[in-house]
Parts: structure tokens; sequence; C-alpha cells
């Protein structure tokens, strides 16, 4: 049964950084893509960043030049470095991670991030 689970949330003043780390346990396969989506109270789920397991990363524009995504296929890590954070980064950040044999994506179950004004 495989597991992904996020730390790293919590409160930032804007300008601040915060860095958001997931494992995907319980797979012996190396995942596919993992990443990052991020969703606010009555908004749908939105993608943030993304990593396939051959290195190329997405982000959305929103974050570009202040989010980075980076992986540790070794241990079926990613992370999520976020620098100058704004208001409008405020929201759950939800971490997936795609087995590879299955296709199935795997979500933790989330870690706010607040960023106050």
């Amino acid at each position: 049964q495989v597991q992904v689970v996020e730390s790293g949330g919590g409160l930032v003043q804007a300008g601040g950084s915060l860095r958001l780390t997931c494992q995907a346990s319980g797979s012996i396969y190396l995942m596919n893509t993992m990443g990052w989506y991020r969703q606010v109270p009555g908004n749908e789920r939105d993608v943030v960043a993304t990593s396939s397991r051959g290195g190329s990363t997405y982000y959305t524009d929103p974050v570009k030049g202040r989010f980075t995504i980076s992986r540790d296929n070794a241990k079926n890590t990613v992370s999520l470095q976020m620098n100058s954070l704004k208001p409008e980064d405020t929201a759950v950040y939800y971490c997936f991670g795609d087995q590879p044999v299955t296709g199935t994506r795997y979500w933790g179950k989330g870690t706010q991030v607040t960023v106050s004004s």
C-alpha cells in the first residue's frame, strides 16, 4: 500500500520562504511523475509544479521564478522550495505520486500554507 506524506507547511509572512517535503512509501517502484497541487476553499485543486522521474519539470505561471521542485529518486521524495511567498499562495498543498505499474495517482492528505500580508 503506497502512502504519500507531506510535511513542512506553516505560517509565514509575505516575502518569506517555506520548504515542503513529500515521501511516497510502500512502493517497490520508483514513482513516475511526482509533484504538488494546491487548493483554496471553494476552488478546484490546481497544479503547482511537477517533476518526472527523468527530471523534466513543470511550473504553473504564478509560481515561476519563485518555487523550485526537486526530487530524490532513491527515496521517492519530492520537495518544493517556495520563496518570495505571497498571500495568494495561501492554500492547502497536496503532494502526489504516480505509481508506474498501475498508473494509480496517490495523494497525500495535504499541508496548510498560510502567507500573511
